[in-house]
């Protein structure tokens, strides 16, 4: 087969680009934007010519057309979670999941639902279950199908968490919409290939030709195909050509699920739809190991489960030392732990199963402990931790690194213990560690293996234990891989596994669809060698200076993204507000991570990289909001890399306006708090656009109101005097924040109630600063002598909590002030920091209870403050309003605000964007009379720019325990002072 990947160049992308230009297609060919598609989530790295976002089937027909004419290979691609490189290429990538992403029909009484191949899975999944009342839904639900398309499903055929019952994606494909190489639009379904539109009659001759190409072949390879393919539930690597068979319907859409896009572009799909069980119980069940734990499967299996997955200890391990102990709920004891899913019609019946099913193991002897887990929120919590499994295994507790590669090996269940107990030996044998977890139930295993890819020598090794580890599997009867497909990790060893004649009938099916090989080079056939393109060779060996003491060098900081692409999700947790309101890959964690790893590549010297326009460029809509911190499972932290990037790229220039106001805004508070009813009066007359146009202020933006000196000390003062302490209770020290003091005063003075009313005895200090604002604008030498000197004031040779009433410069102070000041005074003084809630929520362990002085309003929408949320945990308010008699109505997301981001005259349209994401829609689902929980101030301030309900209010002034209080119009308590 040529190989056209050798042609395509940097001029074929403009050239590819000048020609669509024509036909109204934007073909995108700056270095940014090649960056970011060179990745997916493997190990390689291939640089495109060009990126394009196809809105139309005639778009891609286009497309396709003047690629063949020009001899630039085409990559067709969805999410990016591909872990096996099949997802990237040298030619023009067609990303799918910006345009083309309409779920057209859903038919309940056929159980058949028409959707575009950009359609996230999540996506189809919850408009099915919407849409037909929860009684179906779409089955496919690979651990990425937040992110991950059907386009991408169909091209690896993906399986997921329930594949035991459901099977894999070639079960549920009914009909495929195609375009072939050289343009041409067909259905492949059932009985073949036919003109997707019946007038066209080029198509209706080209799908004739194809079907009796591909009858021939089948003909031609009756036995090999019975005999040599589907011999195992999980066996995806290799062409599905068993599906071309008479017995089979000669169904080419089956046939094409899994073809990694080598044979034609997906362009729509029709799928199959299941019921949705009424019940459903998950027993989690705890072993001594992973190989014990596979020796129970085929008992499970007797049960008729859903799901049966694993996970090993060092998943879990990652997960509560990243997000807490309380991260990881409901595991019973043991090292290794499997999930049963059991569902029917009748709770009491799945219930009484579990209970058999328990019995059973336990009789078996190699059971250490297992529990049902009813509740939804502990099994909520078990499954996260599954299904972050690849991002988790990839960055360690113990500091290891892990990579895929070999992740998608798949034996027959029954020998899956027997596999994985060799497999631990052969690991052994090179020296090598491997983190397993995946389909148990299917006998399909994700193992991500501590493989040095950064030296010639770990390169060497990689390379000879996957060559073993190929032999291993197949001595096991089993597939390279079992739904990731082959792409560029393990193309190369299907010698293994096939006979010469069976891969010679892979190479013959692509050729019938590709004859010039346009189509996704270097998978399945003709593959590079797995140890090209690999994407941590060739990164020079530098030494990026960096002002934070970052936990790994700035380099592999930046590797930490591996592409799971979970900040491309569309719902839960945070992460990434700027990408769920652009939808651009430039906006989302991972495609600024790669952009920043792309810089450390190719830059000409260190000091040229921190100058990188293209940098600086993807990290313009970063919020910071810190959420990438904790959400994303490898835990890259933007904020972090963008703060350090910025202190670099404006060394010695001019900055933006707002670094100047915003970036520098406890110096002007220390201003105002002299003058505030001049600035306030001043700021309530034309002066005020004055005022935002010299401060890079957006005009539609609302001002604070700012607060005299005076304010927050009587408003303290005040508190403790009214309400004497015992002599003997313990001792908390009040940070009153530079936010709370020129903006904020009354909240000061709620929290300092708060805490005497519990019997603390408060001393209050104001004498320090967090730096936050020069930390989030790059300003970082300025921050290290601010934090240097927060350290020196507030560490009072104890160990007593300080809580600070603004949780983002509690944040401050708890993560970035040891990373700036790596001090023992500075790590004393960030292990005492809490905000507000995170103490409160401490407090309810010795027996507080919240007595506040007003009676509470029956809804209360919590916002929480994304720093808060990414370094003290999301579960604190929840808990305390809990304890006070309010479940509240959660707005889970950020506000838009972000400190300076969302008050920048550039950046105020996007903030707003953000803020429909979560808050204002809680907003406007609220009662009248609802509070508005908005411990952040620039929560308050995104609140109070909304306009849909009343002020936002601190936790501390709900809880108020008194004096009186006067209360707004929609019921949020404000202090008296």
């Amino acid at each position: 087969m040529p190989a056209t990947r050798s042609t395509a160049t940097a001029s074929a992308g403009a050239e590819l680009a000048h020609r669509l230009a024509g036909s109204g297609i934007a073909v995108e060919t700056s270095a940014l934007r090649r960056a970011q598609y060179a990745y997916d989530a493997s190990n390689y790295r291939v640089e495109p010519v060009a990126v394009a976002f196809p809105r139309t089937v005639d778009d891609v027909v286009a497309a396709v057309r003047a690629c063949a004419e020009l001899r630039v290979p085409v990559i067709g691609r969805g999410g990016g979670t591909s872990m096996a490189g099949n997802a990237i290429g040298p030619g023009l990538v067609l990303d799918f999941s910006r345009h083309m992403t309409r779920v057209h029909s859903i038919d309940r009484a056929s159980g058949i639902a028409d959707v575009d191949p950009g359609v996230v899975l999540s996506v189809l999944t919850r408009t099915v279950e919407e849409r037909t009342g929860g009684a179906m839904t779409f089955a496919p639900d690979p651990s990425s199908r937040t992110r991950a398309t059907v386009g991408g499903a169909a091209g690896n055929d993906a399986c997921g968490n329930h594949s035991v019952r459901y099977g894999r994606m070639s079960d549920h494909v009914l009909e495929l919409d195609l375009v072939t190489a050289d343009g041409a639009r067909l259905t492949a379904g059932p009985g073949g290939l036919r003109a997707t539109d019946p007038t066209d009659a080029r198509a209706a001759t080209r799908a004739e030709q194809l079907n009796e190409r591909l009858r021939a072949l089948a003909a031609e390879n009756l036995a090999r195909f019975r005999l040599e393919l589907s011999t195992i539930p999980r066996q995806v690597s290799g062409y599905h050509l068993d599906h071309l068979l008479p017995e089979r319907g000669f169904d080419v859409a089956r046939a094409l699920v899994g073809s990694e896009g080598t044979c034609a572009i997906v362009v729509r799909a029709r799928v199959r739809l299941v019921p949705r069980p009424a019940s459903a119980l998950l027993v989690c069940l705890g072993y001594r190991d992973v190989v014990e734990a596979a020796r129970d499967i085929e008992t499970i299996l007797t049960f008729s489960p859903a799901a049966v997955e694993g996970v090993d200890d060092a998943i879990v391990t990652t997960m509560r030392a990243r997000r807490g102990a309380d991260s990881v709920a409901a595991l019973p004891e043991g090292a290794a732990w499997l999930y049963v899913d059991l569902d029917g019609d009748d709770p009491g019946t799945v219930a009484e199963r579990a209970q058999e099913l328990l019995a059973e193991l336990r009789a078996a002897g190699r059971l250490v402990d297992g529990r049902t887990v009813p509740d939804p929120a502990e099994r909520a919590s078990l499954w996260r931790v599954r299904e972050e499994g690849a991002g988790l295994s990839s960055r360690l507790a113990t500091g290891q690194e892990s990579w895929p590669g070999w992740e998608d090996s798949a034996v027959a269940p029954e020998r899956l213990a027997d596999y994985l107990a060799d497999f631990r030996d052969l690991l052994a044998e090179h020296g090598l560690d491997g983190v397993m977890y995946g389909h148990f139930g299917a006998g399909c295993m994700h193992i991500r293996i501590t493989y040095d890819l950064r030296s010639e020598h770990g390169r060497s090794v990689f390379r000879r234990f996957t060559a073993a580890a190929a032999e291993l599997v197949v001595r096991h009867g089993g597939s390279l891989s079992g739904e990731h497909g082959d792409g560029r990790a393990r193309s190369e060893f299907l010698p293994v596994m096939y006979s010469p004649a069976m891969l010679a009938a892979f190479t013959a099916f692509r050729r019938i669809f590709d004859p010039t090989g346009l189509l996704n080079p270097s998978s399945i056939t003709d593959p590079a060698p797995i140890d090209a393109d690999l994407a941590l060779a060739g990164v020079p060996d530098r030494a990026w200076s960096t002002r934070f003491a970052l936990s790994d060098p700035w380099a592999a900081s930046l590797q930490r993204c591996i592409g799971v692409g979970k900040c491309r999700s569309d719902a839960g947790g945070v992460m990434c507000p700027s990408y769920r309101a652009t939808g651009d890959e430039t906006d989302s964690t991972r495609g600024r991570a790669r952009v920043l790893q792309e810089m450390v590549r190719g830059a000409p010297s260190v000091d040229r990289g921190w100058r990188s326009e293209e940098a600086r460029e993807a990290l313009d809509l970063c919020l910071s909001c810190k959420a990438c911190s904790t959400d994303c499972p490898t835990g890259v932290d933007m904020a972090t890399y963008k703060s350090e990037f910025l202190s670099h790229y404006y060394e010695g220039r001019l900055r933006p306006l707002s670094h100047y106001s915003m970036g520098r805004l406890p110096l002007w508070l220390n201003t105002t708090g002299f003058v505030a009813p001049v600035v306030n009066a001043a700021l309530r007359t034309p002066l005020a656009r004055v005022a935002r146009s010299l401060g890079g202020v957006a005009p539609d933006r609302t001002l604070p109101r700012f607060a005299s000196r005076r304010e927050w000390r009587r408003a303290v003062r005040d508190a403790l005097s009214a309400r004497p302490v015992p002599p003997d209770g313990p001792r908390v020290v009040l940070f009153a924040d530079t936010f709370t003091r020129g903006l904020r005063p009354e909240a000061a003075g709620a929290t300092a109630r708060v805490l005497a009313d519990a019997g603390r005895r408060v001393d209050c200090t104001a004498g320090a600063c967090c730096g936050l604002t020069w930390i989030s604008t790059g300003q970082l030498d300025t921050a290290r002598g601010l934090l240097t000197r927060a350290a020196d004031t507030l560490d009072d040779g104890t160990d007593d909590p300080i809580v600070v009433v603004e949780p983002s410069c509690a944040a401050a102070l708890r993560k970035d002030l040891p990373e700036l000041v790596p001090t023992d005074r500075a790590r004393r003084v960030a292990a005492r920091i809490h905000t507000v809630a995170s103490y409160a929520d401490a407090m309810l362990a010795t027996g507080w209870r919240p007595a506040p002085a007003a009676p509470l309003p029956d809804e209360v929408v919590l916002q929480a403050h994304c720093h808060e949320y990414a370094v003290f945990g999301a579960g604190a308010h929840r808990r305390v309003l809990a304890a006070a008699g309010i479940v509240p109505r959660d707005a889970t997301g950020c506000c838009g605000v972000a400190g300076n981001f969302g008050f920048e005259r550039e950046h105020f349209a996007v903030s707003m964007q953000v803020a429909e994401q979560a808050l204002a829609p809680a907003l406007r689902a609220a009662p009248d009379g609802a509070a508005v929980v908005t411990d952040g101030f620039s929560c308050a301030m995104q609140v109070e720019q909304l306009g849909l309900s009343g002020p936002g209010a601190h936790l501390a002034e709900l809880l108020d325990p008194g004096p009186p209080a006067v209360t707004s119009r929609r019921g949020v308590r404000g202090s008296a002072s």
